[in-house]
């Protein structure tokens, strides 16, 4: 009896032991193959990142379209994709602002051929805030020097319609050294020079002509009486550009004045004040952010001058 009970407990505990081992290999196996299909899985998530971000790092702009072109395109893909349903503070929906603003550095202030700045001349900045709709324009521009000799407060509207654009500009000098500057006071001797302006600027064609008056405020000469007179300066600038990929540009422009005007110094009639070639490089930044930087030379044929002028544009 003991000889028999031995021997079936040995054989019952070869036979656990058999399936034991046999479950354990199955476990490995099954175990082995879903890792290999992990790491499968998980390799081919990486492959397709890295592939996404190449793809996104090297993909271009339209090389056809305007800087300004390329951010409205962006935002309304932002607009179409997103359909936002938060409410504000006031209960209404929120939407994308019309407003914007941006801040411009320049080396030297230069502005239709003329130097704005010709003693104590320094790098001036100009922050501006904006607001659009449709083809409506509203601007508030302010100018200083970084050395504190010069200030400039600047506000606009204008309408754009097929190319059109018709504006009114109020161009202010405060006086930078005294606090007797008022304005909205003045009279005869106000500190504001008041201009309409008319643009044309084809979709078509690679051209621009604009055509400008001051109308009212200190654009006043004294004529051979002895009389102070509005000079209404004119001007009249038409250029062309050509682009080249990621909307990078080079222009010529060619300013002219036709009488007696700011321009030349109510000294001449006809008279080329505005002779200019600038280069335009778009840096794009992986973010989508696109910083212009723009170099000029400048020769007024007038006061036979030229300037080399460095221009960075920061708009948001």
């Amino acid at each position: 009896k003991n000889g028999r009970f031995y021997g079936s407990f040995f054989c019952l505990f070869f036979a656990l032991n058999k399936y034991n081992q046999t479950h354990y290999n199955q476990i490995i196996n099954i175990t082995q193959q879903s890792m290999n299909k992990s790491i499968t899985t998980i390799l081919f998530i990486s492959l397709t990142f890295q592939f996404s971000s190449f793809a996104h790092e090297n993909s271009k702009p339209n090389p056809t379209k305007s800087t300004q072109d390329i951010n409205m395109s962006k935002i309304s893909l932002k607009e179409d994709e997103t359909e936002c349903t938060e409410k504000n503070n006031w209960g209404t929906k929120l939407t994308y602002s019309p407003f914007g603003l941006g801040i411009s550095l320049q080396t030297k202030y230069i502005w239709r051929g003329m130097e704005m700045m010709t003693e104590d001349a320094a790098p001036i900045l100009f922050p501006t805030i904006n607001y659009s709709w449709k083809g409506l324009y509203v601007y508030a521009l302010g100018g200083y020097a970084i050395n504190g000799k010069y200030a400039e407060v600047d506000l606009g509207i204008s309408y754009t319609w097929k190319g059109f654009t018709l504006g009114l500009n109020d161009y202010y000098y405060p006086t930078v050294d005294s606090n007797q500057d008022k304005y909205f006071g003045g009279g005869k001797h106000t500190g504001h020079w008041l201009e309409a302006c008319l643009t044309y600027t084809p979709k078509k064609v690679p051209v621009w002509a604009t055509l400008s008056n001051f109308f009212y405020g200190a654009d006043k000469y004294t004529d051979v009486d002895g009389k102070e007179k509005q000079a209404y300066s004119t001007y009249l600038e038409i250029g062309t550009y050509y682009d080249f990929l990621h909307s990078n540009r080079i222009a010529f422009a060619a300013g002219t004045t036709f009488n007696k005007s700011y321009y030349n110094g109510y000294e001449h009639d006809f008279s080329v004040c505005n002779l200019e070639i600038k280069y335009t490089y778009n840096v794009e930044l992986k973010s989508g952010f696109i910083l212009p930087l723009n170099v000029s030379y400048i020769y007024n044929p007038v006061f036979d001058k030229s300037f080399v002028n460095f221009t960075a544009d920061f708009a948001f």
